[in-house]
């Protein structure tokens, strides 16, 4: 069963990988299970199966799952601007060619939700660098993204896809309509429901310990060198980014998954089909292209305009992959810990050969 995408996999062992863990569930059973390699290189442990890893931005359909749980109670609309809820970006600039000024267009929700709002990915900007200044480190998620504010857009919000830091911001803004802490408000909705008890978007330094040791691909030696249990998109002990701060494990997250393919988190069915249409405006689709055959909708890579592609999902920094097919009856999730991975470009293809065993599979289950 699987053979050809357990041979594909492997081959990621040989190109430098220390070890992966992967799940393949269909039609709510978990048809595969494997682990290879391993966990600990230096110890030598073999991945077992129960590690909990940063799982970066696999945080991001965690993140507009719970914006959208609020969403689904009438509590907030897309096309709300951003400073009804944040009013410091009411005054919100953006570079331009002629200088910084003015934005034309508010920030929107819908903007946020879906990587058009004009943010970037630099958390060493001068904005953040003093919110970590003020809070004396401890950058609580609100406060911190007050700061945020004070920094420029890099383009005129709905004009471009640019990935960024939107859902960091959507964390906070998820505070202010929920009333409670981000961090607490996702536990009491998504992770205690669904029995994820290895999850968390904020633990100690000493929970940290506890992670799967983390690599960074050396191009040099072609290996992996240990770089530390820590994620450098973690503000502050108080910061919980909702873009690129989870923890967690396959199992747990297979749990969300599978929540998503059944829409069992949401009321209405049509909820979850928001967050799989595309959103991206006919200009952003140009800076869009390095996922050629989807669209993007809210905070999901999802299927566009009769393209080849049938599965939701995103990926992480560190390797991980999340797919959701409800045309196969299907989730899957594969997990590594290892930044700037030799094989990050081709991991699709990883999800065209399952796609394959599982055509396969159910072909031969009718015969």
């Amino acid at each position: 069963m699987m053979k050809n995408l357990r041979r594909l996999l492997d081959s990621y062992l040989d190109m430098g990988i220390p070890g992966y863990d992967v799940m393949v569930c269909q039609k709510g059973e978990c048809v595969w299970r494997h682990q290879a390699g391993y966990s600990d290189l230096k110890k030598r442990i073999p991945m077992q199966g129960n590690e909990q890893f940063n799982l970066y931005s696999c945080s991001k359909p965690v993140t507009v799952t719970a914006a959208m749980l609020l969403y689904e109670k009438g509590l907030f609309d897309l096309d709300d601007p951003l400073s009804e809820y944040l009013p410091e970006f009411a005054g919100i600039t953006v570079r331009t060619e002629t200088g910084v000024q003015p934005v034309k267009t508010p920030i929107t929700l819908r903007h946020l939700f879906s990587m058009q709002a004009g943010f970037n990915y630099d958390v060493h900007s001068p904005a953040l660098v003093k919110a970590r200044q003020e809070t004396r480190g401890l950058c609580p998620t609100r406060e911190t993204i007050r700061y945020l504010a004070q920094q420029p857009l890099d383009f005129e919000p709905g004009t471009q896809y640019g990935y960024s830091l939107c859902h960091d911001v959507l964390a906070a803004v998820v505070e202010v309509i929920s009333g409670e802490l981000y961090q607490e408000y996702v536990r009491r909705t998504i992770f205690e429901p669904l029995g994820m008890k290895d999850s968390s978007f904020l633990i100690s330094s000493g929970e940290r310990e506890n992670l799967a040791p983390q690599y960074r691909f050396d191009p040099v030696s072609g290996g992996a060198v240990d770089c530390g249990r820590g994620n450098q998109y973690i503000l502050g002990p108080q910061y919980a980014s909702g873009g690129a701060g989870l923890v967690s494990t396959v199992e747990d997250y297979m749990l969300f998954l599978e929540a998503l393919r059944t829409h069992t988190l949401f009321d209405r069915p049509e909820t979850l089909q928001i967050m799989i249409t595309d959103q991206l405006s006919d200009s952003s689709r140009k800076t869009y292209g390095f996922r050629a055959h989807h669209g993007y909708g809210l905070g999901l890579r999802c299927p566009y305009n009769g393209l080849k592609a049938t599965d939701f999902g995103w990926d992480s920094t560190a390797g991980a992959f999340a797919a959701v097919d409800r045309t196969r009856d299907m989730s899957f999730f594969y997990v590594q810990h290892l930044l700037d991975s030799p094989h990050f470009a081709a991991r699709f293809e990883a999800l065209d050969v399952l796609n394959n065993d599982v055509d396969t599979m159910n072909i031969l289950s009718k015969d």
